[in-house]
């Protein structure tokens, strides 16, 4: 059985919610990543933040980074997965909630993300394929 832990991408970093967006944006650049999960003040998934995040729903919005929070910008509930969970449980997550980006938790500390690029590596063309259809043609609907 492969697991989401087999096909997560380890050391993912955490930002704490009381964080700045530009240091978001400073950990993102030096990670080399496109989303970074929040946390709270106990380290628990409050939110995830994304480039695209910072730039539409702060910068164009006319806010500024250095003064705009991880936490203010969290919306919604944060999905996740357990590390031991089976890729199809992954791409049920990901498809129900139509999301390109999932953290994996083990002992409630996150250990990985799963992000579009690690499934492309590690998933049958027909399940590529079912999972793009589901979550961009979803997408384009809304």
């Amino acid at each position: 059985m492969t697991t989401a832990k087999d096909i997560m991408h380890p050391g993912a970093q955490w930002i704490p919610a009381h964080e700045t967006l530009d240091r978001a944006a400073q950990m993102m650049r030096d990670h080399k990543v496109g989303a970074l999960p929040i946390a709270d003040k106990d380290e628990r998934l409050c939110g995830i933040i994304t480039d695209r995040d910072i730039v539409v729903g702060c910068v164009a919005m006319g806010h500024d980074p250095a003064k705009m929070t991880c936490g203010e910008m969290a919306k919604g509930t944060p999905r996740w997965i357990e590390a031991g969970s089976d890729v199809s449980a992954v791409l049920d997550e990901m498809q129900s909630h139509q999301i390109r980006r999932l953290p994996v938790v083990e002992d409630k500390r996150l250990v990985g993300m799963i992000s579009e690029a690690d499934l492309a590596q590690h998933l049958s063309d027909e399940q590529l394929k079912a999972f793009c259809e589901s979550v961009y043609a979803a997408s384009m609907t809304k």
